[in-house]
């Protein structure tokens, strides 16, 4: 089973900017003009570009919005240096929300991209939680 990630964002172009640069994907294809497909990392990622209050589902009366919100699921992205790669993150436009927490032979930051989605940054000792 694969598992592919699909990110909302206002505008393609900068969200396109923001994880290629944040993260070293690499812009694979667009799809149409409002789906941008990314790769580099173990899932492939896509942008899916959708206006600000726009309708989230048929079933709901929620409304898209792209200022920092909270959501039960987020992505964490696994890194070889973490301080490395939040310097990266923070360059291309994300912002730091808590310090560098250590737990179970972890460290952990947490982050908002620009566009108001939560993600962690994780480096391991070893290949996973001890």
């Amino acid at each position: 089973m694969n598992i592919l990630i699909n990110i909302d964002v206002p505008d393609l172009v900068p969200a396109i900017d923001f994880y290629c640069n944040a993260f070293g994907l690499k812009l694979n294809r667009l799809l149409d003009d409002d789906v941008a497909e990314l790769t580099g990392a173990s899932s492939t990622i896509y942008l899916l570009q959708n206006t600000e209050g726009s309708s989230c589902s048929k079933y709901s009366t929620e409304t898209r919005r792209y200022k920092r919100h909270w959501t039960p699921v987020h992505f964490d992205m696994v890194v070889t240096d973490i301080g490395q790669a939040k310097e990266q993150a923070v360059r291309a436009g994300a912002t730091i929300e808590t310090e560098c927490n250590e737990w179970r032979g972890s460290k952990c930051i947490t982050f908002c991209d620009p566009f108001g989605h939560g993600f962690c940054l994780i480096e391991f000792e070893e290949a996973s939680y001890r």
